[in-house]
Parts: structure tokens; sequence; C-alpha cells
């Protein structure tokens, strides 16, 4: 079987999302995964430290490239794949609010969006998680400095042994690449991940609700119901 994964740049189901792949590449025999990856996905998939982990579940072999943003254009040629049938579903998990609007009003700009365009043209099912479906949700965060722990040691060891330098004051997002060699080197516990309580914004959940009805795309409420979408793909294709 032979899968699309695109990739945003959201934090919440992100770790989900990984785990459910990486068990599926474990257990499903001839599953090939290609990630496409916005720029805001490969920026929050170093945060989170999971650059490495996405090379081990799309390799580089055919059909299980990874392709960034950044490096296919404006044009997207990649995207062109969901015409020819070359994959049997695509697989949007996590989906940004903002990859979520665009989805539900048919723009097209980004990787991800164009690949969801393409994937309904060519009739290959579209699956996607999105992160903002409604009510509260609780998600995980990258790295920060709780600045009230903070002891502005002279010598800072997670700065001075940070192997991107992304540690001043405060933490570099952008420079960040999630190893957690900072946690362990701060003898006062002041780095640290955490979870963050948010309001879906009425606009968010409305937007997902339009998702619901468009013709080829199932909206999925977690990572968890990948698993089987990908079974019941696999069966089908069985006969």
């Amino acid at each position: 079987m032979k899968i699309a994964w695109g990739i945003t740049g959201a934090g919440h189901f992100l770790c989900e999302s990984f785990e459910i792949f990486k068990k599926l590449k474990e257990t499903a025999a001839n599953l090939k995964v290609t990630a496409f990856v916005s720029r805001a996905g490969e920026e929050v998939l170093r945060m989170y430290g999971l650059a490495d982990e996405l090379c081990r579940i799309s390799p580089g072999s055919y059909l299980e490239e990874c392709f960034f943003e950044r490096e296919q254009g404006a044009s997207i040629p990649k995207a062109g794949r969901f015409l020819l049938q070359k994959y049997d579903a695509l697989i949007i998990s996590p989906a940004t609010s903002n990859t979520t609007a665009k989805i539900a009003y048919g723009i097209a700009d980004t990787i991800v969006t164009n690949a969801v365009a393409q994937a309904v043209k060519g009739g290959v099912p579209v699956f996607i998680v999105p992160v903002d479906i409604a009510g509260t949700i609780e998600s995980k965060m990258p790295f920060f400095i709780d600045r009230e722990i903070c002891m502005r040691c002279e010598i800072c060891p997670p700065a001075e042994n940070c192997p991107n330098r992304a540690i001043t004051d405060q933490i570099d997002l952008l420079k960040c690449i999630g190893c957690g060699l900072c946690v362990r080197l701060c003898s006062y516990g002041a780095i640290r991940g955490g979870l963050a309580r948010l309001k879906v914004r009425d606009a968010d959940a409305k937007n997902v609700r339009i998702l619901r009805e468009l013709e080829g795309i199932t909206v999925l409420d977690n990572p968890q119901g990948i698993s089987g979408i990908v079974a019941k793909s696999m069966q089908k294709l069985k006969y």
C-alpha cells in the first residue's frame, strides 16, 4: 500500500501521528509512506526533535521520499503524482487551523493544500486530522525556559552545550532541534516542555464542519483513526 502523509505546522497531535506511522511501518507489510511537509511543518519537526524519525518512516526510496515545500517551487510538481494514481490515500495529520481553512475554501497554495486539491481531482481518498475541532484542547508545547525557576547562572550549561546555539535568555525555536540536552543539563529544572490548554475558535470549528461536507474528504477526530483507515484500505487492495 502507498500512503502520502501531509505534515503541517501543528504541534498538537504531531507526536501521536508519528507514533501511529512508526507502528504501521513496523506491522504493515509493503507499506510505503511519502511525506509532504509544509514550511511550517519542517520548522515544527525540528522543534519537537522528530526530523530523524521522519527519515525512518520515509527513508528516501521511490514512493518513500520526504518532499519539503521549500524545495518544491511554487507549482509543487510532485503533487501531480495524485493525478497519476500513485497513492492509495492521502492522510493529513495533524492539520493546522490555517490548513483546514484553506482546504475548506478551496485554496491550494502550500505543498499540503496542493496535495489535497490534486488528490481529490485524481480520485484519491483524503483523510484529515484537524487540531481544532471544537471545545478546548490540551496541546504539547516545545521546550521553553520557565523564567520563574531560571537562576540566570553566569555559566549556563544548557546554553554552553546546545548544539545549535539556540539558548540565550530564552529558546530560539527556529534553531532548536528538540534534542532535550538542555533539559538534562539544567540543574534547576527550568527548561521543560508542557501542556497548554487552548480554546478552539468558532471560526476554526466552522471550517472543520465544512470539511466534513466536502466530497472526497473524511475528517478523523484524532490520529488513532489512521490505523483503521490503513487496515481497511489494505484489505480492499487484497481483493
